[in-house]
């Protein structure tokens, strides 16, 4: 099946890229004491943009190279996920290290004031860190975070990771036969590397979700109001892993924050709704 195992993974890859995938390189940042080494993808120019990815790992996506063209966009791959280097995982024990490991390599990179953007668990991780370091971004861009829990929303995060790969599109795409979403969840053409895709695709979702099992709330609630720099906060209406009812939420504890719902989308815009998820961004970066 596709769904977690695949290689992109459930995050919108795939889709034409924009930038000459030779022109994204890889940094390695030693961080941790030197017990890691994070490797960061960077490409573009211009000012620094720290992207945080989905649970299923990091792909380059469109929207990173839309992103590349206004902004040096620097990627860091969740520890364990790099390929080559499974065991870094065990060097991060609690979602309070992940942070500090985050923070660490955002000064080992040089990076003043970065914009941040989080998509997903990504997202999680870049409302957290905005609050826990409050001078550590200039701008925050959230793309449907979890991170917060209310009894009558529920996220079906595990029955998701849990479940059988070919129900995972139906949580993610409000349109799960589209091109993009079918991109988005596309294994390597090449046979023999399925496989691998597969075993890397699962593995990445084991480093994740160890920060979100059984559900993804470190306390986030009570923090967020530290978040003290402009903040855009974008989901999709038709959202069926992290219910539209959170967009709300998190705008009311931002203070001064902007909330953008995208009509006809689910939970990975820039598959359902490449257009209008670009516009916004955009748009705020530009304000």
């Amino acid at each position: 099946g596709h769904g977690a195992g695949a290689g992109v993974g459930p995050d919108g890859g795939g889709g034409t890229m924009t930038t000459d995938p030779a022109a994204v390189r890889d940094e390695a940042v030693e961080v941790w004491d030197g017990r890691l080494r994070l490797h960061v993808k960077v490409a573009g120019d211009g000012p620094p943009l720290l992207y945080f990815h989905p649970l299923s790992g990091l792909a380059w996506n469109p929207l990173l190279s839309q992103l590349a063209m206004r902004h040096t966009v620097y990627a860091p791959e969740h520890p364990g996920t790099s390929p080559g280097d499974p065991h870094a995982i065990s060097q991060v024990q609690t979602f309070w290290e992940l942070l500090l490991v985050y923070e660490e390599l955002t000064r080992a990179l040089g990076l003043d004031r970065p914009v941040a953007v989080g998509q997903s668990f990504g997202g999680m991780v870049a409302a957290d860190l905005a609050a826990s370091f409050p001078r550590l971004f200039g701008k925050l861009v959230l793309l449907s975070p979890p991170g917060l829990w209310r009894d009558d929303a529920p996220i079906p995060l595990m029955a998701m990771v849990a479940g059988p790969p070919e129900d995972m599109p139906k949580y993610l795409f409000a349109h799960p036969d589209s091109e993009a979403a079918q991109a988005a969840m596309a294994l390597p053409a090449d046979p023999a590397l399925i496989p691998k895709a597969i075993a890397q695709g699962a593995w990445n979702l084991g480093c994740t979700t160890k920060f979100a099992w059984p559900i993804a709330d470190h306390g986030l609630d009570r923090r967020l109001h530290r978040i003290g720099v402009p903040t855009l906060i974008v989901w999709g209406r038709e959202d069926a892993l992290v219910p539209v009812a959170y967009a709300e939420e998190f705008g009311s504890r931002i203070a001064g924050s902007q909330v953008e719902v995208i009509d006809d989308c689910g939970h990975v815009h820039q598959a359902d709704q490449p257009e209008r998820t670009w516009t916004a961004i955009s748009k705020f970066l530009d304000g």
